[in-house]
């Protein structure tokens, strides 16, 4: 393999023919933070700002095919996964991501559209917290997904902790729980075997947004491609997808699209430890 004289990724998820979220979201933060990224389709959907009027799920082994393609000279530093719509397409990822030996997998698990549409059949959320859950450095659920995949209740501080330490328990690594449907600061907490770590942000009045979860994962990947560790590469990405969602703009009558290539610099952010 060629050295490619940058820091590559790879993005398993579907394409949002608005522009705003999936694939396209991923590779507009993957190239505004200097990292190449690869992808492979799961699922093409048809989608404004506002709806999804229709969605196709692409035949497994074709998901599998593009991986292995991609595959084939180029090698990612680190891999996200995002709409992964059928247990069939999710058992043709975990074989490829199993017999290639993928490192820092970061899995996004894409549920429910912002416009509140159902993206993946119902059996496939068994089959994403038995078997891809388990191969991820990270998983990144809004608090909506974090529920869907436990069946815990998460009305509360303790009960959104008790739901992602029982990711933890059923083999994920890390577990970030995103804030954005609660009240006040936009706060990302890091759930860990070492302890908890918390990311806040000021919260920014923009109104509906669409693509922030696929922006957020992204935005880890590509840090942890560039060389950062896991605490480092989240409170990265936590900035930038502040400074995303500062510079956010509509485009329809729906949510306001994320504008990554603005968000391009990142700075420091603020970290509270708790043991």
């Amino acid at each position: 393999m060629k050295d490619p004289g940058r820091p590559i990724a790879m993005t398993v998820a579907g394409s949002d023919s608005c522009g705003g979220a999936g694939v396209q979201a991923d590779l507009k933060t993957m190239a505004a933070l200097g990292v190449h990224g690869m992808s492979a389709l799961t699922a093409v959907t048809a989608q404004s700002t506002a709806a999804v009027r229709a969605s196709i799920t692409l035949p497994a082994e074709l998901v599998r095919a593009q991986i292995d393609a991609a595959l084939e000279d180029a090698r990612p530093l680190s891999t996200k996964t995002g709409m992964l719509p059928s247990k069939a397409v999710m058992e043709a990822v975990v074989e490829s991501i199993t017999c290639h030996g993928l490192t820092n997998l970061v899995v996004d698990p894409v549920m429910i559209a912002t416009s509140g549409s159902l993206l993946i059949e119902e059996e496939a959320v068994v089959a994403m917290r038995d078997m891809v859950v388990p191969l991820a450095e990270l998983v990144t659920p809004n608090i909506p997904e974090l529920g869907a995949l436990t069946g815990l209740e998460t009305d509360s501080d303790s009960a959104i902790q008790t739901a992602a330490e029982a990711l933890l328990e059923g083999g994920a690594a890390n577990v970030l729980v995103k804030g954005g449907h609660r009240e006040g600061a936009a706060v990302d907490i890091l759930y860990t075997e070492r302890g908890v770590v918390r990311f806040s942000e000021e919260r920014i009045g923009a109104g509906t947004l669409h693509g922030t979860g696929c922006t957020t994962s992204a935005a880890v990947v590509s840090f942890l491609a560039r060389g950062f560790d896991l605490e480092e590469s989240v409170g990265r990405a936590k900035r930038f997808v502040t400074e995303s969602i500062r510079r956010a703009f509509p485009v329809g009558g729906g949510g306001s699209l994320l504008d990554q290539t603005a968000a391009g610099r990142v700075v420091e952010v603020r970290r509270e430890r708790t043991p």
